[in-house]
């Protein structure tokens, strides 16, 4: 027989059951939500995302997968995303490229950033550095350019490929030191990188985050940021601005989306998530460890910084008369 103290603990402890078991039921009856990366597995952008999804699994209540749906220059994800439910359980993480570069770059493309995605937050940016072989002569930016000048065929630079991040900061750096610099676009960074590492050509312009450990191993030496401000993680290299050319600005970022007509109050709750999940400690040893700078932001403002993006390398590529194969 219970006494009136074992009846309140028993009563408590079945209240507790039952409250766990109410929580239970729900995290297994709310649906997973999808991150779909334009990107392989192993780069980047998908480690991103697989950090972040682990921490926004709390705030959502649900599982978080994370599905990689690479090629088509960003293509494959973004209409697979623009065709899901506009329920907030499947979430595009896009880069720069496939929302203010690409509607600028291709005439027939098969998504419309604008009218197709609704932006959540901005997550992180990493701005382009130059780097150049280690094994070389070549150990600053004056270095560089006085290659250039001394070679009647002047200096190649690769890219990730046509109308990248990189080929948008080899043309601005064109542009500022109206240097002879032939721009070599790969299929992707891997083995631009992989080039340059073994001096096939004269340097590279990529993400810092992609770089970091090439530039901590020597094999590649840093001697430009396309930015405002120098890195944290790269403090002895100067910016442009620096060394006398402005305007060589070219940061990349990552951010969230989720197809259009997806409800406002939804937006502002994935919002909400992402800001909790960025600041848990598993993505800050992230973002102290890889040279990205975490910049997540309101709906709002994140569509103000695509704007102005599309408007900046639209100009650019119509200067530059930049054109792809379709």
């Amino acid at each position: 027989m219970f006494t009136k103290a074992g009846k309140t603990s028993f009563l408590s402890k079945l209240g507790l059951s039952a409250a766990l078991a109410m929580m239970a039921l729900s995290a297994y009856a709310a649906p997973p939500t999808t991150v779909v990366v334009a990107f392989p597995p192993g780069g980047p952008a998908d480690t991103l995302a697989r950090v972040v999804a682990k921490q926004l699994e709390g705030p959502l209540g649900s599982s978080v997968i994370v599905e990689n749906k690479p090629g088509g220059n960003g293509a494959i994800a973004a209409n697979y995303v623009k065709r899901a439910a506009p329920d907030g359980h499947t979430l595009f993480l896009s880069s720069a490229g496939a929302i203010s570069i690409n509607p600028m770059l291709y005439q027939h493309l098969t998504y419309n950033p604008e009218k197709d995605f609704a932006p959540i937050a901005m997550l992180v940016s990493t701005p382009e550095v130059l780097v150049v072989p280690a094994t070389g002569h070549v150990k600053s930016v004056k270095d560089f350019l006085d290659l250039a000048k001394s070679k009647k065929e002047g200096v190649t630079l690769s890219s990730s490929g046509i109308g990248s991040m990189p080929h948008m900061a080899i043309s601005l750096l064109r542009i500022a030191t109206k240097a002879n610099i032939l721009h070599v676009p790969y299929k992707g960074a891997a083995p631009a990188i992989r080039d340059t590492v073994a001096a096939q050509v004269g340097g590279f312009f990529g993400d810092i985050s992609g770089l970091l450990p090439f530039i901590q191993q020597h094999k590649l030496t840093a001697i430009g940021i396309a930015a405002s401000k120098r890195s944290a993680k790269l403090p002895g290299v100067p910016t442009f601005d620096e060394l006398g050319f402005n305007n060589v600005y070219a940061s990349n970022w990552y951010g969230i989306f989720a197809p259009a007509g997806t409800p406002k109050n939804t937006i502002d709750a994935l919002n909400k998530a992402m800001r909790i999940a960025m600041a848990s400690a598993d993505v800050k040893k992230y973002v102290a460890t890889s040279g990205v700078e975490a910049a997540v932001d309101s709906p709002d403002e994140f569509a103000k910084t695509i704007q102005d993006d599309s408007k900046k390398w639209g100009a650019l590529i119509k200067a530059e008369n930049i054109t792809v194969n379709e």
